[in-house]
């Protein structure tokens, strides 16, 4: 049995692509300008799943609900540490000066 065939390189150049207008990636001096709001923790983020009812996996409804609201909760909790760190989490105290 013979080994795989090799291709032949080619001459051809490589395509270029255009690339789009750059941007800077943190933004511009006009987006500093606009208010942010900001972030209030859910009371209860699984509501949302619960409302859509229980998935269709016969015989295995109950755990699945399980799995997707400790999923949903450990996404709530680390975009309230992600708020937290970034200064966004509403409170009732004043924010602290940086």
């Amino acid at each position: 049995m013979s080994g795989p065939r090799r291709r032949k390189a080619t001459d051809r150049p490589a395509a270029r692509r255009r690339r789009g207008p750059q941007r800077d990636f943190w933004g511009s001096a006009t987006s500093e300008d606009e208010a942010v709001e900001l972030i209030r923790p859910a009371d209860d983020p699984t509501v949302m799943l619960r409302s859509l009812s229980s998935p269709p996996l016969p015989g295995r409804e109950t755990v699945a609900v399980h799995y997707f609201a400790a999923v949903a909760e450990k996404a709530a909790t680390l975009a309230v540490a992600l708020a937290a760190a970034s200064a966004l989490l509403d409170t009732d105290e004043p924010p602290e000066p940086l």
